[in-house]
């Protein structure tokens, strides 16, 4: 604990501009915080400080090592408040949002986390808008994609795979589609982004290049239940995540097409704000969905 002492006496020394100074912030002598500066300087071999009749300066030297020495006095304060919070009970209002479609996986996870933790609200909007957690108050979002945001930190939940499906009746009617091409000839049904209004790019393999097809759109929506909802009544193709269409699959209201052609699984996260101290209600929440919702797709 001596090097410890000896760094917490330099850094307050170094932010007040005395011993005395940090003597009276650390409740020693300054005697003792000159000695304690001393046997830091004699260990790593450099002088930290610069010393006059007047004032007390950093040395280049000084200058580097108090920045490092900073942050580690900030790690174990940090870490003591962790171990401090661990004991805490989690309880208030959990403020969660969510993209429309995910209250699928949702919502069955809800009753058991709430059986867990009794004291805890939660607060989940359902949106596909883009939001600012922080301005918007949200304790944590559940979203797809790249994470944007620096003031974010983020921890991977479940993966899934965009589907190309259509009602057995519009096949049909216009027949399946055996390659990329064959779209061009059928009607298809788009998601629309809420927040930017552009169609959802379709998941095609990255090695496709030029045979990307042009798709026909007879329909958008900027909801993909609506989406859902035209392609069971056989309006054309569209393309869906697929623990949206597991249970029409299943039961062969809906096929999927064209498999082969499509690209790799993508992943939900669970984003919020970086925090020197993350709150119980948080923390039990981004636990409990990342033991739920780990499985592979």
């Amino acid at each position: 604990m001596d090097k410890l002492s000896g760094m917490l006496a330099f850094v307050k020394t170094a932010e007040l501009g005395s011993f005395v100074a940090a003597g009276r912030a650390l409740e020693i002598s300054a005697s003792a915080v000159g000695k304690g500066v001393a046997r830091l300087e004699q260990e790593v071999g450099v002088r930290l400080l610069q010393r006059s009749t007047r004032r007390i300066q950093l040395t280049a030297e000084g200058r580097l090592f108090h920045e490092r020495c900073r942050r580690v006095l900030d790690d174990l304060d940090d870490a003591q408040a962790m171990l401090s919070l661990s004991r805490e009970t989690p309880r208030g209002k959990l403020r969660v949002s969510a993209p429309i479609v995910g209250y699928h996986f949702l919502i069955p996870l809800v009753p058991e986390f709430l059986a867990r933790y009794p004291e805890v609200e939660l607060d989940i909007t359902f949106s596909d808008r883009a939001i600012d957690l922080i301005d918007e108050g949200i304790d944590v979002a559940i979203r797809s994609g790249d994470l944007r945001d620096s003031r974010l930190v983020s921890r991977p939940l479940q993966t899934f795979r965009l589907l190309l499906c259509a009602a057995p009746s519009y096949l049909e009617r216009h027949g399946t589609p055996a390659a990329l091409r064959d779209l061009e000839r059928h009607a298809c049904v788009r998601f629309r982004h809420p927040d930017s209004g552009k169609l959802l790019d379709w998941p095609w393999r990255e090695d496709l290049g030029s045979d990307e097809p042009r798709l026909r759109t007879v329909l958008a929506c900027n909801n993909i239940e609506a989406v859902l909802g035209a392609t069971l009544r056989g309006i054309g193709i569209a393309c869906m995540p697929d623990f949206l269409v597991r249970d029409a699959l299943a039961e062969g209201r809906l096929v999927s097409v064209l498999e082969p052609h499509l690209g790799p699984a993508r992943q939900f996260r669970a984003l919020w704000p970086s925090s020197r101290h993350l709150s119980p209600k948080v923390r039990v929440w981004v636990d409990y969905l990342g033991a739920q919702l780990s499985r592979p797709p």
